[in-house]
């Protein structure tokens, strides 16, 4: 009976803060400075392409702010860097899965895990996941931030967002996703990911607001 009683507690305080969610407006809050503003050239990393969505694509995304870029390192290495920024205003819509977009552009998830990198002291909570579209495989590394906390989720996504609207009237996020080709091995490309992480974070965080 208690068990049953705490069930019905918690469902209504979950209605209680979707409505609430639902009937009051957040604030839009605004980058700190523009997402062009990270470096084409960072560490031996050098900008090779910039990509502008059309507009039916940025219908169905609606970032408030977004870059979508090729890097390559000395090396050779290729790297695609996404970040997405989500104000939180009535025209930002809400941030998509990787798990539902890339299935929908013909990637098949082949593996996935959760794990940490740390960068300056900070712990970034991350997803690793490889994916394979015909004969191509690809890792995608990627995370959530809301107000400088990285989310490995949607789940936490929502949650923090959720709270985040109830007690600072503001629903703002962001999504960071890399990817990378496995042409080798898949230790390969997760070392030239997170090296690639660890270069770029600071300029990240720099004009994502907290």
């Amino acid at each position: 009976m208690i068990t049953k009683y705490r069930f019905f507690i918690v469902y209504a305080l979950l209605i209680a803060a979707a409505l609430f969610v639902h009937l009051h407006e957040d604030v839009a809050v605004p980058v700190n400075r523009p997402l062009a503003e990270i470096p084409h050239h960072q560490s031996d990393w050098r900008m090779t392409s910039q990509t502008r969505f059309d507009d039916r694509i940025l219908e169905v995304l609606k970032p408030t702010d977004y870059l979508s870029r090729s890097y390559t390192d000395q090396k050779g290495n290729r790297v695609g860097f996404y970040l997405g920024y989500h104000g939180g205003g009535p025209d930002s819509g809400p941030i998509h899965s990787p798990k539902h977009c890339l299935p929908g552009s013909g990637w098949q998830e082949l593996s996935a895990e959760t794990g940490e990198l740390t960068v300056d002291g900070a712990n970034i909570h991350l997803v690793k996941a490889v994916y394979q579209n015909g004969y191509s495989n690809e890792l995608f590394i990627y995370w959530f931030q809301v107000k400088g906390k990285s989310l490995v989720n949607e789940y936490a996504l929502k949650i923090a967002e959720v709270t985040n609207s109830i007690f600072y009237n503001r629903k703002d996020s962001a999504f960071i996703r890399i990817s990378v080709p496995v042409t080798e091995d898949l230790d390969k490309a997760v070392a030239v990911g997170e090296r690639f992480v660890r270069d770029f974070y600071p300029h990240i965080c720099s004009v994502l607001p907290k």
